[in-house]
């Protein structure tokens, strides 16, 4: 299924209302290092659209092996720094008494235009097309402006796997 979306871009430049820091990230979602992939979440309109930062530090663990002579970060770390931007931003909102995980259901339409590189500061808008216990979004990554990743991702609030 082919879909065209309109450009993200315009989110990048917009306020915040609110912004969530790492330690408030943290309580969102379960994700810790070296897995945590996300430093900031701006909030643009709750439960509607937001932008996640990542700032790529040049001693990420996958940067040993990915590649050693010139380190790029994994494309499906990018999805993953944005499926993170998207669960700190809103998880709180939908998971109630503690209960529930969210996990991946589907990538569709990804494609990577760009690399990342240590160095870099990774900007990734994203709207929110469906919120529950079955999400969908369209997201875009950035790096000085010039589009490195988009793509569509699904979720599904599974059972927490601490309670």
């Amino acid at each position: 299924m082919k879909e065209k979306h309109p450009s993200l871009a315009p989110l990048l430049d917009m306020p915040a209302q609110k912004v969530f820091k790492l330690d408030d990230i943290k309580n969102n979602i379960p994700h810790r290092d070296p897995f945590l992939l996300v430093d900031e979440v701006h909030v643009i309109e709750d439960g509607k659209t937001c932008v996640g930062i990542k700032y790529v530090r040049g001693d990420e663990y996958f940067f040993k092996g990915h590649f050693p002579q010139k380190p790029i970060m994994p494309g499906v770390l990018i999805l993953e720094s944005i499926s993170q931007s998207f669960g700190g931003a809103i998880m709180n909102s939908i998971v109630k008494d503690g209960k529930g995980l969210p996990l991946f259901l589907g990538v569709e339409n990804a494609k990577f235009r760009g690399m990342v590189v240590p160095g870099d500061t990774l900007q990734m808008p994203v709207q929110i097309l469906r919120l529950g216990k079955l999400s969908r979004i369209y997201a875009e990554a950035y790096v000085n402006g010039k589009l490195c990743t988009q793509a569509y991702l699904t979720f599904i609030l599974g059972e927490n796997l601490n309670a």
